[in-house]
């Protein structure tokens, strides 16, 4: 039975389906992740509200066991930043591609709604993607039913200390516990302390971020680890962003050359 409801909602992607209709994958703040059908797409008044990364208020007829479908819309967003610069919407992409595989579809999730739409205005407003990026990385984990504790040392609880992360262990080492694990992970010890704040920080207070590249390729780094280790999904946008460090240094060094000679 289909129900009508209004929505706040977020596109994640679109596919082609037969001729000229697609099959959206939205995720609405009331309804959770839901497949919608669009017939004659290239011809009908939803084309623009159905382009990824487009937030939108919808009026929407609610399937719990098949399609469901797009009454009308209004309030829509673009983010036009985002779209317009390739490292960001790379970012952006995954973010939304992680928050689709953390939770099943049709599950209501307004918590996790609300933190994939402020991260994209976030990234829109042109706060470091990586940093944002690396934060919702953290936060989700959970949605994958991790819970890791960077604030204490698991034998002694102690905090504050210069911390390694075992994940003999699952969890940080102190100085005076190194020992108990000779293949720790011999982290630069502000990269547990950076993931500490992570879990903790709130995005809507959130504004300037400044982290040292080489200290961003450590986050890079562990965070891949962790999500080999503990979560093992591989998404096809995180293999985008893993080939942009071999050829997107040379274009955003032939924009900055480009830039410093206008």
């Amino acid at each position: 039975m289909l129900r009508s409801e209004t929505t706040r909602a977020i596109v994640l992607y679109n596919r082609n389906f037969r001729e000229d209709d697609k099959l959206v994958k939205i995720f609405t703040e009331k309804s959770g992740k839901r497949m919608f059908f669009v017939k004659h797409a290239s011809k009908s008044k939803l084309l623009p509200v159905i382009q990824p990364l487009t937030s939108v208020e919808l009026m929407i007829r609610v399937n719990d066991e098949g399609l469901s479908y797009i009454e009308d819309y209004r309030e829509i967003t673009v983010f036009n930043h985002i779209n317009e610069d390739l490292f960001t919407l790379a970012y952006a992409t995954y973010v939304a591609s992680l928050a689709d595989a953390s939770i099943q579809d049709n599950q209501y999730d307004a918590f996790l709604f609300a933190f994939l739409e402020k991260t994209l205005l976030l990234m829109e407003q042109g706060i470091d993607y990586e940093v944002l990026t690396n934060i919702f990385e953290i936060q989700i984990l959970s949605r994958f039913g991790i819970r890791l504790n960077f604030h204490e040392c698991v034998f002694c609880h102690r905090v504050g200390q210069a911390f390694d992360f075992s994940f003999l262990y699952n969890g940080c080492l102190c100085p005076l516990h190194y020992q108990k694990d000779e293949r720790r992970s011999h982290l630069d010890p502000n990269v547990p302390y950076l993931l500490d704040q992570f879990y903790a920080v709130d995005m809507k207070t959130l504004e300037t971020i400044s982290l040292s590249v080489d200290l961003k390729l450590k986050l890079r780094q562990f965070i891949d680890q962790i999500y080999e280790e503990y979560v093992g999904i591989h998404l096809k946008p995180k293999k985008f962003i893993d080939s942009l460090s071999n050829w997107g240094n040379t274009l955003k060094e032939g924009r900055k050359n480009e830039e410093d000679s206008n």
